[in-house]
């Protein structure tokens, strides 16, 4: 059955939390024992309702301030799809939170209060959504029941907000008017705005085509593992076993191995114990080749005929997770896949003030910070660009000191 993952956003108190529990509220999605300790809960709304955001705010401090902080993933499936949900953070202090919920997603829902529009957050969330290349957004416009389902409200925001779209690139973007509180437009369309003609939230998402297999020329399997028991049984058994990022392999193709550059011809595919005829985005699965050629964990197969680009100094977006401030006198260690390398940032473009999408220059990274740099490998890398692969388009800073991912890179543009 096919996946959506989506992610919401919006301001605190815009309803992100509330949405998610009335999807899967209103969807029987809720185990029985989760279910008793709703009812049982002792926070409700001001109506006596349960309050079903909490469902999603799982930490006590989220339940105390009534605030999303983690990202928090939940799952859920109607008869046409199984739905992967990121319920992200909102406030600006926990931008690094909603980087990395977003950053496996195929759509986002942006929430608007209808009372205040589009406000300064909206423009950083739908930023973000720009920068991370997510192509399907949907502008859910909240808390209708609040301004008395107004379609002059709705129509106001719509237009506001494709003005912004329009600024930002954002091609695919549709607006559906909702209350979470009451559940209009969430799974069933709503009799309480018959001026909507549209479908309903569940109704969208089920049918929403992500494009899961658009990238089936830029077929790409880093190695994981070289697989060579040296057994009697399997004394000439070599197999390359990785993750199909992106595109698909088909038996026969000529591949190409990088860095090195060699080239061979797909022999066998082997998924589990079976032996298919083509591996897909996402499957794991062990290759072999025709011949034997020189490969070890962090290369690279790739179709002969859409090679990625090499190179050691990468013009790139940067969002920066670290409380401590970024270094450009250090080394740092790159993770592109399973190629783990050690690199610095060798000069900082700019800066961008997310709020009003202004680019400054700067000679620091901060926390949350988000701008362009110019990372320099010590080993070349095998990417494509971020907005033609987001698979193969991406990496982290890993700070060797701590061990702890210290950066999310988008590759922009190969540097002469």
């Amino acid at each position: 059955m096919n996946i959506l993952k989506f992610f919401t956003a919006g301001s605190v108190d815009d309803g992100k939390s509330t949405l998610i529990g009335r999807l899967l509220y209103d969807t029987d999605s809720i185990l029985a024992d989760q279910l008793e300790a709703l009812q049982s809960s002792n926070r409700k709304n001001d109506d006596g309702t349960i309050d079903l955001a909490i469902l999603t705010d799982g930490l006590r401090a989220e339940r105390e301030q009534g605030i999303t902080i983690d990202v928090a993933y939940k799952y859920f499936q109607t008869a046409n799809r199984k739905f992967i949900i990121a319920d992200t953070p909102g406030h600006i202090q926990y931008t690094r939170n909603m980087v990395t919920g977003a950053s496996t997603a195929n759509l986002a829902i942006i929430l608007i209060d209808a009372r205040n529009g589009v406000v300064e957050q909206t423009i950083r969330h739908s930023y973000l959504v720009s920068l991370l290349g997510i192509k399907h957004i949907v502008v859910c416009i909240n808390k209708m029941d609040m301004v008395g389902y107004s379609e002059e409200v709705y129509n106001a925001i719509i237009d506001k907000y494709k003005v912004l779209a329009q600024q930002l690139k954002l091609a695919d973007v549709n607006f559906i008017p909702v209350s979470a509180l009451k559940g209009d437009n969430i799974v069933q369309n709503s009799d309480r705005m018959a001026w909507y003609q549209g479908e309903s939230l569940l109704h969208f998402l089920e049918k929403v085509d992500t494009d899961n297999l658009d990238k089936s020329q830029l077929a790409r399997m880093p190695v994981q593992w070289v697989i060579r028991p040296q057994t009697d049984d399997l004394h000439d058994y070599r197999g390359y076993a990785g993750r199909v990022l992106s595109g698909t392999f088909n038996l026969n193709d000529k591949v190409t191995v990088l860095p090195s550059g060699a080239s061979s011809t797909i022999e066998k595919i082997e998924f589990f114990d079976q032996a298919p005829n083509a591996a897909h985005a996402g499957q794991s699965v062990t290759i072999h080749l025709k011949d034997d050629v020189d490969i070890s964990r962090g290369d690279t197969i790739v179709n002969a005929s859409a090679v990625p680009q090499e190179s050691k100094l990468i013009e790139a977006d940067l969002c920066w997770m670290d409380s401590r401030a970024l270094d450009t006198s250090i080394m740092y260690l790159i993770q592109h896949n399973s190629k783990v390398t050690k690199c610095k940032i060798s000069e900082i473009l700019h800066k961008v003030d997310i709020n009003t999408l202004e680019k400054h220059p700067a000679d620091e990274f901060k926390l949350n910070d988000i701008g362009r740099v110019i990372v320099k490998t010590a080993d070349a890398l095998a990417f494509d660009l971020y907005d033609e692969n987001r698979a193969n388009g991406s990496a982290i800073l890993i700070d060797s000191r701590t061990n702890l991912t210290v950066g999310a890179l988008m590759f922009r543009a190969a540097v002469e």
